[in-house]
């Protein structure tokens, strides 16, 4: 997969899921600093998260959306949602996504919910397990939507033809 220039996408949304105060001991004591993790998205299929740290929190949040900015993926949605089931695992944490039906919503938790809406995923279920770590909820999360696959290159690989569309004999005489 290609990398995705930002500036060729409409308008994206950056969505800030955690921001932790982190400490670096040294001799005079404490050093405190920021992290940030944010996602970024267009709402329609592209996602991509990042994580930045310094001294104060605007420039953290900003250090991590130029990040998440550059990690951007294409993921397939099909009517709002995913394609089909899959599982997404980082670390302890592991994440199992259904898909939902028209009018189903957005059935997530914390960091999972918000890649989710960034996204463009309107119809999911979606349930952590495992680790509670924002960090490793969004790798698992992403893990799991990169290797979803579209209809299309499903029916390429297989030679099968796409659900809804039925060979009959005659067709093939």
């Amino acid at each position: 997969m290609g990398r995705i220039d930002p500036d060729s996408l409409s308008l994206l949304k950056d969505k800030v899921i955690h921001i932790n105060r982190v400490a670096k001991v040294v001799k005079g004591g404490r050093r405190f600093s920021f992290s940030a993790l944010v996602v970024v998205g267009d709402e329609d299929g592209h996602v991509g998260f990042g994580k930045g740290k310094a001294q104060e929190v605007p420039e953290a949040i900003r250090k991590a959306v130029e990040q998440a900015k550059r990690a951007l993926v294409k993921i397939p949605i099909k009517d709002g949602t995913i394609t089909h089931r899959i599982d997404g695992i980082y670390g302890a944490g592991k994440i199992v996504m259904l898909p939902g039906r028209p009018g189903t919503g957005l059935i997530a938790g914390g960091p999972v919910r918000a890649v989710m809406e960034v996204a463009g995923i309107r119809n999911i279920v979606a349930k952590s397990i495992g680790s509670r770590n924002p960090f490793n909820m969004v790798r698992a999360t992403l893990d799991g939507l990169t290797k979803l696959k579209d209809s299309a290159s499903v029916q390429r690989r297989t030679g099968k033809p796409q659900e809804g569309k039925k060979e009959t004999a005659h067709e093939n005489a």
